[in-house]
């Protein structure tokens, strides 16, 4: 069942290179070094963007479905949603997870295996009408104490560079999704249509969506709630979830 009303949905475009509307995602397909991308985009000002991984009673929420139902139960209801970040098999977050200002797990910069270890790793993190994506360590130092953060890894563009380990003719190739904020502050959620190496990846987020700070979100389970385009990927169970929320019209 449709979660918008048909009064939201009539005349919505599918897809559009403009920043959306709080109650709309801005969709577009990306092309870039031959493939393709969907790349959603958001005024940090405009759309409340959150943080979920666990629901009312204690459980993760495990699925967008789930959230969805959740919410309603408030009046809101999800514009837009993406997995956010790597978990263990409790689905519980590997790195810093934070919701409404409460830490709920703690800045993660220990070596060790998989791509999350793949340091720097980053943050990004939600306040106060902004939006940003920084290296752990630097995200340590300035203090900062937002409304939402989540934490995954690798990072993939550092300040305006790539990653050091990553190469261009590598032969690792995954479906990845990420997320990347603007020089002007939009936040840019970015999934392949196909399997995609690393380097090709941080590059479409520097190169093309102008974006001097993005990070790599996972890989083969990554998924998307855009009901715009009809996506509404349910194969994984998911842990943390970066989810755009509305209210419904009164």
């Amino acid at each position: 069942m449709p979660l918008f009303p048909k009064s939201l949905l009539a005349g919505a475009a599918i897809f559009s290179a403009s920043l959306a509307a709080p109650g709309f995602a801005a969709c577009r397909n990306v092309s870039h070094l031959g493939e393709d991308y969907i790349a959603c985009s958001f005024d940090p000002a405009a759309s409340d963007i959150r943080l979920y991984n666990k629901d009312q009673a204690g459980a993760p929420f495990k699925s967008f479905k789930a959230l969805s139902l959740e919410l309603r139960q408030r009046d809101e209801y999800l514009v837009f949603a993406m997995n956010g970040g790597m978990y263990h098999e409790d689905l519980s977050p590997v790195g810093l997870h934070v919701e409404e200002g409460v830490e709920q797990a703690p800045l993660n910069t220990n070596p060790g295996w998989g791509n999350f270890h793949l340091l720097p790793n980053g943050v990004f993190y939600v306040g106060d009408g902004k939006a940003g994506v920084m290296a752990a360590e630097a995200y340590r130092a300035a203090g900062f104490k937002p409304r939402f953060a989540t934490q995954s890894g690798p990072m993939l563009v550092i300040d305006g560079a790539l990653h050091p380990r990553f190469l261009p003719d590598s032969d690792s190739l995954k479906t990845r999704n990420g997320v990347g904020v603007t020089k002007s502050g939009e936040v840019v959620f970015v999934v392949s249509k196909r399997p995609v190496r690393f380097h090709d990846f941080a590059t479409l987020f520097r190169d093309v969506l102008d974006c001097p700070n993005a990070l790599f979100l996972d890989g083969t389970i990554s998924s998307l709630y855009a009901p715009e385009i009809n996506r509404h990927d349910r194969l994984f169970p998911l842990g943390p979830i970066i989810a755009v929320v509305a209210r419904f019209p009164r």
